[in-house]
């Protein structure tokens, strides 16, 4: 697949570093408007498929295609902002509204209220700050879905977390070199 690397842009001290999670959502839902560059996307009927795209500002971005009945589980960005978009049929966003601390736990009893979710559609998307905590999950039986991520800082790693209940389990740190694009 088609890899096209970022680079960051060096900021003069004292300025603003990277895009806002509101700039990442407009680039993100530019994009998903691009029709060729959508239709470029092979789609796997087996599993997700992706490429990596050139994001605002030395950002991280991913085109991303979303097989029925997949989705990422829960995971956060490594302290990064962040935002999605999606470009062709429907995906599930499953979030938490508490800010988790980031270091020194392995299970955390999450308290009543805190799960959210939203159902977004073609064109719509969500910004994210740095301790955003969720899972993103296509339910369509039998539609494809394809979407556009941006992050910044680009991802430095990944926290994976398993759910049982109110149970939150920190299950495993990655690295970028362990992965390909997540949400």
């Amino acid at each position: 697949m088609p890899d096209v690397r970022t680079s960051a842009r060096p900021h003069a001290p004292g300025t603003r570093s990277g895009p806002s999670a509101s700039e990442l959502l407009g680039f993100a839902r530019r994009t998903a408007a691009d029709a060729a560059l959508i239709a470029s996307l092979p789609l796997d009927p087996e599993g997700r498929t992706w490429i990596r795209l050139d994001g605002p500002d030395g950002s991280e971005a991913w085109l991303i295609g979303w097989p029925p009945g997949t989705g990422t589980g829960w995971h956060d960005h490594g302290g990064s902002r962040g935002a999605f978009a999606v470009a062709d049929g429907e995906l599930t966003e499953q979030s938490l509204t508490a800010q988790l601390p980031t270091e020194g736990w392995k299970t955390l009893e999450l308290a009543d209220g805190v799960d959210r979710a939203r159902t977004l559609r073609d064109g719509h998307g969500r910004a994210f700050g740095p301790h955003h905590v969720h899972q993103v999950l296509n339910f369509s039986a039998d539609t494809h879905a394809v979407s556009v991520h941006a992050y910044y800082p680009p991802l430095p790693l990944m926290r994976r977390y398993s759910r049982t209940g109110q149970v939150l389990r920190l299950e495993q740190v990655e690295r970028p070199e362990e992965w390909g694009p997540e949400v």
